[in-house]
């Protein structure tokens, strides 16, 4: 595996030599153009990247060049490459970045499309999901003990103010998530009793907003904050290295949202994309998420850790993504006039 961490190291050398990106694409070249090439832009963290891509080279004896920045700075590199792509497949992002930009992929629904959990299954031709995410609230057990938290409604216990962490909706997919779970939850993204229940939820934050994603969940296992709005993924991580921690899944209803993966229009290595795709999505790569890492797998039998909670087991709610990804704005908007007329009150 040739990885390229096109907008970090890339940018720089190109400041200073100004001919990254024509090196790298000289140098990599002749692979290519060779059948035995793939090459993925990947948004997606190290330890996904680690139980995927080896995996996938070894099978099928494909070398894998790995394009490594953010999501967004993926999608706009794709976008300027549409005339004459470079990458092959899209290994990651969320349904609203590929639903926005279906011109940039090739249809293909997966072989293993059928053995996937039926409410996500590829549905449009385009992208395929592959992983769920899911917003959970992260407990620290000793600073939350005689205090019952099963979902969003407990958390309106003034015992707890000042005591939950949260990022910013604005500049957080995780804490955006978060947003979208409770007004569901709570009655709908326009129905004013959940926005009610906002309001009241970060009254009681009192203004304390983490700075990143990771500062969330990290506050409460240190034992700085004793309840935080977070993601499976990590706070599942805490609890399987022994933190002091429990993860609630909202009885009021958990939101799954999928992480997905497409292959790109007019891609040099169709094939090899294809067969990209349907690996994601096989038995033996979704057991492996599920039991050697904290990541959901999305097949319906995939075998998980035992500190993943079975989907059986939880109260689902849907997200109308659709509505939020046309709405977006509109949703943020109502938060910070929110936030800031309490702040203002303060």
């Amino acid at each position: 595996m040739k990885k390229i961490l096109f907008f970090l190291s890339c940018g720089w050398i190109f400041l200073t030599l100004s001919g990254c990106s024509s090196t790298t694409e000289a140098e990599t070249s002749a692979e290519k153009d060779s059948d035995n090439t793939l090459v993925v832009y990947s948004p997606n963290p190290e330890d996904l990247i680690e139980e995927i891509i080896p995996a996938f080279e070894e099978k099928y004896g494909i070398k894998v060049d790995l394009v490594q920045a953010s999501t967004g700075e993926l999608f706009k590199k794709a976008e300027s490459e549409k005339e004459a792509p470079v990458a092959d497949v899209i290994f990651g992002g969320s349904y609203a970045l590929f639903s926005s930009n279906e011109n940039l992929f090739e249809p293909y629904i997966s072989q293993e499309n059928d053995q996937i959990i039926p409410e996500y299954q590829n549905e449009t031709g385009f992208y395929t999901p592959y992983t769920l995410d899911v917003s959970v609230i992260i407990a620290n057990s000793s600073l939350t003990k005689g205090i019952k938290i099963e979902g969003y409604n407990d958390l309106l216990n003034p015992k707890l103010k000042g005591k939950i962490a949260t990022a910013d909706p604005s500049n957080a997919s995780s804490a955006f998530a978060q947003l979208t779970n409770m007004l569901v939850d709570q009655g709908g993204y326009e129905n004013e009793q959940a926005w009610t229940y906002v309001k009241n939820l970060f009254t009681l934050v009192d203004g304390k907003i983490a700075s990143s994603s990771s500062n969330v969940y990290k506050a409460v296992a240190d034992g700085e904050m004793a309840v935080g709005l977070t993601y499976e993924d990590p706070a599942l991580k805490l609890l399987n290295d022994g933190a002091d921690v429990k993860v609630i899944y909202p009885k009021e209803g958990t939101v799954f949202l999928p992480g997905n993966a497409a292959i790109v229009k007019n891609a040099k290595h169709m094939e090899n994309a294809k067969k990209f795709i349907d690996f994601l999505l096989s038995q033996e790569i979704q057991d492996k998420l599920g039991t050697e890492t904290t990541i959901r797998p999305i097949r319906k039998n995939a075998k998980t850790n035992k500190n993943m909670k079975a989907m059986t087991e939880i109260n689902i709610a849907t997200e109308d993504s659709d509505y939020v990804i046309k709405n977006k704005s509109a949703i943020l908007k109502k938060y910070n006039d929110i936030f800031t007329d309490i702040q203002s009150k303060k």
